[in-house]
């Protein structure tokens, strides 16, 4: 590591010294004049030191800031020019606010039991069913994931449930991967949505309404594989209720769901509501209200730790997107070189029918070795999507292909989860995902064919 930091302190004073060049400091990236000959090759080169070092598990910023400072050089672009790029790309990210509401609220409702409250309920009400149980868990990941915007939170909470219940069935762990990919990546709360949203120009709300059909389309899908295979397999209930669950009736299970409920009642069906009465009557902040309020009234938390649960909640995310602005100011640098115009160049020579789904196979080769960086990916992948002018959708279902890689990488911290909830080895989880993910592939690379 000490290696790598001289390294990049004599890059760093190498930009410093060479002549700079000035740039409008407005200009898009994507629109910047490629540049030509060999100079176009050179200008691609810090991407590839980015996947290289990203494929390497190296860290996304010193990553990130590696391909920056060799971008300052071959372009010769200035530390003033830089630091401008810094100063308005982090503000950028943090001003996408809705995702953070969200995101924050649902991790409150995660905290204070609603979810294993509904798991409970569940049980109790299937009888012996296991296949039911399974396939309810399915549906709250993918509920809980599209909430709150965060695969790896909800893992966490629920894979040592289902883990207790049913115990490692490779089909049901497979399911919870996949409900997990297509949750965050179309999100209302997530980082991923706040990156599309931020590097295309497109409104969040916009965005998830025309992903929301496929993401009710995979989450069928994986309701039906956690289903299926876990009535092939027998499965049966391995575990009793916790102590405190067992002691609550099912009245007071139902009521600690209450929260969950409603926040995702007004998550799907609250836009549509606002439009026909005219006015946000269940905007952010009407259900950042009452979904507190219910926490405060359904569960044992009371008005403070209902608050405070909701503050906790919101750092995951901020921290997220400070992190991917700081390395978004190093792709705006690489891109003052013209290097995603000259991908573009190259991207335009290809037969139209095939771009979106090359892209979405691309996004799902990088996910897989980097994994635990999606949104990074997203940030170098999407740039060429959108010079390319292609549709919201066709940048959703590359989006997708992105999160999908990323349910078959070792560094994902979904597939952390769930390898610690279930007590398998991160291996074991990826073998199981394989088919499944891939068949999800070969549906998104087909939609890709046929829908654009």
């Amino acid at each position: 590591m000490k290696r790598i930091v001289i390294i990049l302190l004599g890059m760093l004073a190498t930009a410093f010294l060479l002549p700079t060049v000035t740039f409008a400091s407005g200009q898009d990236i994507t629109t910047i004049p490629a540049p030509e000959g060999i100079m176009a090759l050179i200008s691609v080169i810090p991407i590839i030191v980015i996947l290289v070092l990203l494929f390497l598990k190296v860290d996304m910023l010193v990553a990130g800031l590696a391909g920056g400072i060799l971008a300052m050089i071959i372009g010769g672009i200035s530390l003033t020019r830089a630091n401008e790029l810094l100063l308005s790309s982090i503000p950028a990210m943090l001003s996408i606010t809705v995702p953070i509401i969200n995101s924050a609220i649902a991790t409150a409702v995660f905290k204070s039991g609603g979810y294993a409250s509904a798991l409970a309920l569940v049980r109790r009400g299937i009888g012996g069913r296991v296949e039911y149980f399974a396939a309810f868990i399915v549906l709250l990941m993918a509920a809980a994931t599209y909430m709150s915007g965060i695969g790896g939170g909800t893992a966490m909470v629920l894979a040592p449930l289902a883990f207790a219940a049913v115990g490692a069935v490779p089909e049901l762990i497979a399911a919870m991967c996949l409900a997990a990919a297509v949750s965050f990546t179309t999100s209302p709360a997530s980082l991923e949505t706040s990156i599309v949203s931020q590097l295309s120009g497109a409104n969040v709300g916009d965005y998830v309404v025309t992903m929301r059909p496929y993401w009710m389309l995979f989450t069928a899908i994986a309701i039906l594989i956690g289903f299926i295979g876990t009535k092939m397999r027998g499965a049966a209930f391995v575990g009793e209720e916790s102590e405190e669950i067992k002691a609550k009736s099912n009245r007071e299970l139902f009521i600690n769901t209450i929260p969950a409920i409603f926040l995702l009642f007004a998550v799907i069906v609250g836009p549509y509501i606002n439009q026909a009465v005219g006015m946000p009557i269940l905007g952010p902040l009407m259900y950042l209200v009452i979904t507190i309020g219910l926490i405060a009234l359904c569960t044992n938390f009371n008005v403070k730790e209902s608050s405070t649960a909701l503050v906790d909640g919101s750092q995951y995310i901020l921290t997220r997107l400070f992190q991917v602005g700081i390395f978004i100011t190093f792709i705006n640098i690489i891109g003052e070189t013209g290097a995603f115009t000259a991908i573009v160049d190259v991207a335009k020579s290809a037969p139209a029918t095939i771009l979106v789904p090359a892209l979405i196979i691309a996004g799902y080769a990088i996910g897989v070795p980097a994994g635990a960086y999606v949104a990074t990916i997203l940030s170098l992948i999407l740039p060429i999507a959108i010079s390319l002018d292609l549709p919201l959708l066709a940048i959703g279902l590359i989006t997708m292909g992105v999160g999908l890689g990323s349910q078959m990488s070792f560094v994902n911290i979904t597939m952390q989860a769930q390898s610690s909830g279930f007590d398998i080895p991160i291996l074991q989880v990826v073998k199981g995902n394989t088919k499944y993910i891939l068949g999800s592939l070969v549906i998104l690379v087909v939609i890709g064919l046929v829908m654009l």
